[in-house]
């Protein structure tokens, strides 16, 4: 920086040098993550930054609002009476470190990347993880997945989320090693519904969430495997983040008459009610 400043001639044309150096890589696995490694131009981490800002909502807060009476309540829903709500009316709903968030948004990066109809190809066909999974594994949840490329096995709960949300393809196996099946169309939601959940939900369901639908999976509310329907009536829009923790966050999700409901965690809402979830403004009435 103090070269910068007090080189009257200003830095030496040396990008090209320092473009050509550029580079990213994976290290070893090491308790449970792949270490990345590199170096990048100042113009590419300014151009990161900007857009990870872009992502990052400066504190997402959960719809609770102050009614005419003063009762907090979840947009859209019935006033709460005060002694069960916590002492603040609007809650930080995502406490994570920065560091994790900007993992999240790098995972959505790939995620867009691969889903945009100008992306290349490999093998005549638009990127597709392909995971593997032995046949008694997945239906008696036990056991790991695989992933092609990657030396490192998966829980079986990665694998049921990668197949609700798009983008990955099941290899299952048999007992000696063959090949049952590829693909699973009746458990991943077909374009038509997905564009029908998201135009209902316009956004991750989870109340304080803005991340929109485009950027959002789509997670069985019954699971498939429990026999849930793929069908609109049935699926949900949520964010990487709420998808991956719905087991052990302490959100709940029910449809009714074809709409969603979310029950909060008992600390944010020891009334434990049901309220009409987030939905596209589209769909609110106008009073």
């Amino acid at each position: 920086e103090w070269q910068a400043r007090l080189d009257p001639n200003g830095i030496a044309p040396n990008e090209d040098a320092l473009e050509a150096k550029s580079t990213i890589s994976f290290g070893q696995f090491e308790r449970g993550l792949y270490r990345i490694h590199g170096g990048v131009t100042p113009d590419f981490r300014g151009e990161m930054e900007t857009f990870i800002a872009s992502r990052l909502s400066p504190r997402a807060k959960v719809a609770f609002e102050p009614t005419a009476a003063g009762e907090p309540m979840l947009e859209g829903s019935e006033p709460v009476p005060d002694d069960t709500v916590p002492d603040e009316a609007v809650l930080d709903i995502d406490r994570r470190p920065t560091g994790e968030k900007q993992a999240d948004i790098f995972r959505e990066v790939f995620r867009e990347a691969a889903r945009n109809p100008t992306a290349g190809v490999i093998g005549g066909a638009a990127p597709t993880v392909v995971v593997h999974v032995n046949a008694v594994d997945l239906n008696e949840g036990r056991g790991v997945g695989w992933i092609d490329g990657v030396d490192a096995p998966v829980s079986l709960k990665t694998v049921h989320q990668a197949l609700c949300s798009g983008g990955f393809i099941p290899v299952v196996f048999g007992a000696n090693n063959e090949v049952l099946r590829v693909g699973d169309k009746q458990r991943t939601f077909p374009a038509p519904m997905r564009q029908a959940i998201a135009a209902r939900d316009g956004g991750c369901i989870i109340p304080g969430c803005v991340i929109p639908a485009y950027r959002t999976e789509l997670h069985h509310v019954i699971p498939w495997a429990l026999g849930g329907k793929t069908e609109v009536a049935n699926g949900v829009c949520l964010c990487w983040r709420h998808h991956h923790a719905i087991e052990t966050s302490g959100w709940q999700i029910r449809m009714t008459r074809g709409r969603p409901e979310v029950r909060g965690p008992a600390w944010m809402d020891p009334s434990q009610t049901w309220r009409p979830a987030q939905t596209h403004r589209a769909n609110r009435s106008v009073n």
